[in-house]
């Protein structure tokens, strides 16, 4: 099995920027795809980015240009560098990886963007 743990997350007011990490107790460079997604109460949880074994990116309409997602195999984290943040960015995010055979996903960690 594979265990993420997030960190990062708390309160930061809008136009701000947030670096969120996961931590993966396997290594990363074998897992072919992570990535974040998000969720709020009433809502589908909804894709953020997601990162290739070939560091190939995909963002959601919403947060290109704002934020980033990268990979440090050597810590075996994944990052994402969240910045020019709106309250619509609010929510919990999770860490997910996904092998052959299963979706792993971390606790999740409280994102609030408020004033």
């Amino acid at each position: 099995q594979v265990q993420l743990v997030e960190s990062g997350g708390g309160l930061v007011q809008p136009g701000g920027s947030l670096t969120l990490s996961c931590v993966s107790s396997r290594k990363i460079f074998t897992i072919p795809n992570m990535g974040w997604y998000r969720q709020v109460p009433g809502k589908q949880r909804e894709l953020v980015a997601t990162i290739t074994n070939l560091r190939v990116t995909n963002y959601t309409d919403s947060v290109k240009g704002r934020f980033s997602i990268s990979r440090d195999n050597a810590k075996n984290t994944v990052y994402l560098q969240m910045s020019s943040l709106k309250p619509e960015d609010t929510a919990v995010y999770f860490c997910n990886a996904k092998t052959y055979n299963y979706d792993y996903w971390g606790q999740g960690t409280q994102v609030t963007v408020s004033a």
